[in-house]
């Protein structure tokens, strides 16, 4: 992922930083610049080539998977493997286990990250900021001095983390702790 500056327009408020570092895919993928798939986050779950997958694991009926373009280190997402785009829809056993990865996550980025909050939740509809059609969970680590020497100086937010070097770690944890996971929340629905 190569990083690249972006000057941010004027919107008439107060902004701290001048322009941001992101990667330029991200701003092809949002222009529509994305893979020939139908929904990006079904062909993940269906394993499909064509899009890169940071999935860390699933259950039987949800994949926990890090963010391709994440707005801090460890921000990931839940998503129900069945389609869907209204988290009104969701069936009772799809919110039980959105319900209980969002709980091993959250332990899981504390033991890792040691942030001082998350942000969570989903973006409804495409003026709300979803960008993928598929029901999806953002949970975003924060932390308490996120404005670095380089992002003050630099006017610009600087990510220390590469989105695959996170997927290890949370690989690693969660392997870890898999059979307390499987044991107390997922009955032989986790899978290896």
């Amino acid at each position: 992922m190569e990083p690249g500056f972006v000057d941010v327009p004027p919107t008439g408020g107060v902004s701290v930083f001048d322009h941001y570092v992101y990667p330029f895919e991200k701003g092809g993928y949002m222009r529509g610049k994305r893979p020939d798939v139908g929904c990006i986050l079904c062909a993940i779950a269906a394993g499909k080539s064509e899009v890169p997958s940071l999935e860390i694991l699933r259950t039987a009926k949800c994949l926990l998977s890090v963010n391709l373009y994440p707005y801090n280190s460890g921000h990931l997402i839940v998503y129900p493997l069945r389609h869907t785009a209204d988290p009104r829809d969701l069936h009772q056993d799809e919110e039980r286990d959105l319900s209980r990865l969002t709980r091993f996550c959250l332990d899981a980025l504390e033991a890792l990250y040691r942030p001082s909050g998350f942000n969570i939740g989903f973006n409804v509809g495409s003026h709300a900021g979803a960008s993928i059609a598929h029901l999806h969970q953002h949970i975003i680590p924060r932390y308490a001095n996120e404005l670095g020497v380089i992002d003050l100086i630099g006017g610009a937010k600087v990510l220390i983390e590469d989105p695959n070097t996170t997927r290890e770690r949370l690989i690693t944890w969660f392997r870890e702790h898999l059979s307390e996971i499987a044991e107390a929340e997922f009955p032989s629905t986790v899978r290896r």
